[in-house]
């Protein structure tokens, strides 16, 4: 994954009204439920279907490191979908998306503007159409770097340009470097 990809799926887990099952039986329930066999959820771990019902039955009270990140990966993933849904669809409609970050940005202006790039910590309200961009993208299973364009352009239009009340000459936006990036809706 991304590093937009992971600022989606944190500001996600966000929206969560309910917490996760957080013990591996409970989790192991979760996912035979809503993946109907001990086979299909062993196939999406890596591991038996013997140790999923192992895990179920609580004969095994503890998993390897990396079978439990995956167990808890698989558990988010399908964790309260139409939350995360009816979020998505508020934040794509009216409500836009926020971006905090801290990267260096550099810019495409016209002659004897200072273009260089430098780092810049912003914190930018971007308006819905790029919200549902930026979630259009994910789903088509856009790369970091498109994902990138989309909300450099957003920062452009709206933190830059100030929605066309300035640096009207400025006609290319990138975000290189990023520090940290974060989103919420």
């Amino acid at each position: 994954m991304g590093e937009i990809e992971d600022a989606i799926e944190r500001a996600d887990r966000e929206a969560f009204t309910r917490e996760p099952p957080k013990t591996l039986k409970a989790q192991i329930g979760y996912l035979l439920k809503q993946m109907g066999s001990a086979k299909a959820v062993a196939q999406e771990l890596g591991v038996t279907a013997d140790s999923v019902n192992r895990y179920r039955r609580g004969a095994r009270k503890h998993a390897r490191a990396d079978v439990a990140a995956k167990i808890d990966d698989a558990v988010r993933a399908r964790w309260q979908p139409m939350v995360r849904k009816r979020r998505q669809r508020q934040a794509a409609a009216t409500g836009g998306i926020t971006v905090e970050t801290r990267a260096r940005f550099g810019y495409t202006a016209p002659v004897g503007t200072s273009d260089d790039g430098r780092f810049r910590r912003l914190t930018v309200h971007l308006p819905a159409t790029y919200a549902q961009r930026l979630f259009d993208a994910r789903d088509a299973g856009a790369n970091d770097q498109e994902m990138r364009g989309i909300i450099a352009e957003g920062f452009k239009d709206v933190y830059f340009q100030d929605g066309g009340s300035r640096a009207t000459g400025l006609s290319d936006v990138e975000i290189n470097d990023i520090d940290y990036l974060d989103l919420d809706f």
